[in-house]
């Protein structure tokens, strides 16, 4: 049976992150895919967003991942040249209403850390974004786009030029705990038994049922896995906007937002539906409940202009009534056994904090 020092499970964002960390750090790393490619799940399905750390609260995993994890992105980016822009992201009230809450968004920022964050009258919004319709405005600076997939590809070539392995094609199937570590058994095409110090559960969607398959890991400590869909349209006329637009946040989710990629291409969305199963395909008829959020906004939205373009699922582990989450990493010191550390809910800001949550897990496993 081969012994390596890290078996890291999934290849998404997160997963790549963790295992360069690792490698970098001289540990001999094997990354369980069980897609043919990097990247395929939550990582590919996501608006490529560079968040600030605004919304989230004060003393979160989210909120303190997220502006460590801001600032080392760009940095990463300007290091291996990925594509990427510092475009900034306007918050609007349209109403005199929201204009507090605009206020209470500002607060949370800054006690999350993000200390370049502006108010705005709605005349001064409009003069960085003149089709915008608002009261005011919140203004972030720092938060931008990237090429999320090249990210993904310079965190494998880093992590592979470090020694680090990934093993596509090949599902997690179970772990059972051995001395100081785990065997791990994997399925598809090669299958394989693998002795490990460590094994990081990056599975994303997947991460309660591999931490359920781990022999002897506390049922109680394995969330229920719930999907929230959020569902993403493309317009089909000239976006007057430059930068990023959010109305301010509606119960159980950020709004219907204007995000663009890289391209220059323009996406609305998500809004918020909970699922029992993995289905990505977007209804049509949906369009009709963006077409009055977006106006609040942007009145000059043409009829006709939304189509489908993409969805993608949050790995939720709270149900709808509480929505909100925070990231959950267990290490043995919770669960009792040597060796393991699960991640839980690693939703959005989750690229945005891909570095900071290496960071973290890297510290974890040296420590324990």
């Amino acid at each position: 049976m081969d012994k390596v020092d890290c078996v890291v499970i999934g290849a998404g964002v997160v997963g790549l992150a963790i295992a360069r960390q690792l490698a970098q750090r001289n540990l001999e790393v094997i990354v369980l895919e069980a897609a043919d490619d990097i990247g395929t799940g939550i990582s590919s399905r996501n608006s490529e967003v560079i968040h600030a750390g605004i919304y989230y609260p004060a003393n979160s995993l989210m909120a303190r991942l997220c502006v460590a994890g801001n600032q080392a992105l760009y940095a990463f980016c300007q290091d291996h040249g990925v594509a990427n822009r510092r475009c900034g992201k306007l918050i609007v009230a349209t109403t005199e209403a929201q204009l507090q809450q605009l206020a209470a968004i500002k607060d949370k920022a800054i006690a999350n850390g993000v200390r370049d964050i502006e108010v705005l009258t709605g005349e001064a919004a409009r003069q960085l974004e003149p089709a915008l319709a608002c009261t005011g405005a919140l203004f972030s600076p720092s938060t931008g786009i990237i090429d999320g997939h090249a990210y993904m590809l310079a965190l494998r070539g880093d992590a592979e030029t470090a020694g680090a392995v990934c093993a596509f094609q090949t599902p997690f199937v179970d772990a059972k705990p051995a001395g100081d570590g785990l065997i791990v058994t994997a399925g598809g095409i090669a299958p394989m038994q693998l002795q490990c110090r460590f094994l990081v559960n990056a599975a994303g969607l997947s991460a309660p049922d591999v931490a359920g398959a781990v022999t002897n890991m506390p049922a109680n400590l394995v969330p229920t896995a719930y999907y929230a869909k959020g569902n993403y349209f493309s317009c089909g006329v000239r976006i007057p906007f430059s930068r990023l637009i959010y109305p301010v946040p509606q119960p159980g989710g950020l709004g219907i937002h204007l995000t663009l990629d890289m391209a220059g291409q323009a996406k609305f969305g998500p809004d918020v539906e909970w699922v029992e199963t993995l289905d990505y395909a977007v209804d049509p008829d949906r369009a009709a409940r963006f077409y009055p959020a977006i106006r609040q906004y942007w009145p000059a939205l043409p009829d006709g202009a939304l189509a489908p373009a993409y969805a993608g699922i949050r790995p939720k582990i709270v149900p709808p009534a509480i929505a909100v989450q925070d990231f959950v990493i267990q290490a043995p010191r919770e669960h009792g056994i040597a060796g393991l550390i699960n991640l839980f809910g690693i939703e959005s800001p989750g690229l945005t904090a891909s570095l900071a949550l290496a960071e973290l897990v890297a510290g974890m496993i040296v420590r324990d």
